[in-house]
């Protein structure tokens, strides 16, 4: 990868491989294990070490994985399929716990709360949530298929469907608050303190809002639809892909209207992978070229790369163990590698 040369901050750890191509992947909570979910179906646990495997379920989801999701402080990962379920597992075991019936639509997104008390799932038109003592709540249909579901603080669900994003709380009987645009989703990302949201769409732009005033802005200029979107740890850094450039807008002072965005620009194809460090200003960025970049930015977005490899095929996904001292990546060859991450 032109300007990158392997190596720096990412020092190789382990490389394994899954069998068809990986839909998500997610470290437990002390990074003892990584778990893959790939698009056959299956479920692979490794060990966050030394890449062994540690357990395999290759029929955790008949038809195929779609979503995953580690519990922030227990042994458990809940995964969704083409089956219309929410599977729950022991993370250390590899044994099912419970299966849940979402109906017939695909459950394309599953997703624990901050602090664990709730799991939220997303097939088709429908929002479920589950609280840790069984009790179920499901929201009112949405107009249109869930395309996006992450959660604002540790009580609070956003949605994102045709035209509107969508704030729910569980037990609720109606969405406590809505945006809306013309317009169709293909990331959504909600900053740290809940109080500024951000989606991608399908018309090449990146509209984000305030929630305190509800005011649409939208950025444009991007070449291919923004995927992925990623918020700093302090909620003032918004890295979104659309392109063969990182752009990273700055929420500080009176930004990011009027402010020219950071440009991290060194992947030669699309950029399809986003993830900050928790503690640090540090980013890594995947391309369809397969190129994994460390990125170590400043306060206003602009950045320098301090470290980088090459996998054999287009970046899937990237994830930073609970330390920031490890970060791990999918290809589109079923790879999955590991990296050690050095001061």
């Amino acid at each position: 990868m032109p300007g990158v040369k392997a190596g720096g901050a990412l020092r190789p750890g382990w490389r394994a491989r899954v069998p068809d191509y990986p839909r998500a992947m997610a470290w437990t909570p002390g990074g003892d294990s990584l778990l893959v979910l790939d698009a056959a179906g299956g479920l692979h646990a490794f060990d966050g070490t030394t890449g062994a495997v540690r357990w395999r379920n290759t029929e955790a989801h008949p038809g195929g994985g779609l979503a995953l999701s580690h519990h922030p402080r227990s042994a458990r990962v809940a995964t969704g399929g083409h089956d219309g379920t929410v599977a729950i597992w022991d993370s250390a075991l590899g044994e099912p716990e419970a299966r849940l019936s979402l109906g017939k639509a695909w459950v394309e997104h599953v997703r624990w709360s901050p602090n664990g008390d709730w799991l939220a799932a997303a097939a088709g038109r429908a929002l479920h949530a589950w609280s840790a003592q069984g009790q179920e709540w499901v929201a009112p249909a949405h107009p249109s298929t869930v395309s996006g579901l992450v959660w604002a603080g540790a009580g609070e669900i956003a949605t994102a469907c045709y035209g509107r994003v969508a704030f729910w709380t569980p037990r609720g009987d109606a969405a406590t608050q809505t945006l809306e645009w013309r317009g169709s989703p293909v990331s959504l990302a909600v900053s740290p303190d809940g109080a500024i949201v951000a989606v991608g769409g399908q018309d090449q732009t990146v509209h984000f809002w305030r929630r305190s005033t509800a005011q649409d802005s939208a950025m444009s200029g991007y070449t291919t639809k923004p995927a992925a979107l990623a918020f700093d740890a302090s909620g003032n850094l918004l890295a979104t892909s659309g392109g063969e450039a990182v752009t990273v807008w700055s929420f500080s002072g009176n930004g990011p209207e009027g402010t020219t965005p950071g440009q991290l620009e060194v992947h030669p194809l699309p950029v399809t992978a986003l993830a900050f460090a928790r503690r640090e200003r540090l980013l890594a960025s995947g391309g369809r070229e397969g190129g994994v970049v460390l990125w170590r930015l400043d306060p206003t977005g602009a950045g320098v790369v301090v470290g980088g490899d090459v996998l054999p095929g287009a970046v899937a996904e990237v994830a930073w163990r609970s330390d920031d001292r490890c970060l791990a990546a999918t290809d589109a060859e079923g790879g999955v590698s590991t990296w050690r991450v050095s001061k």
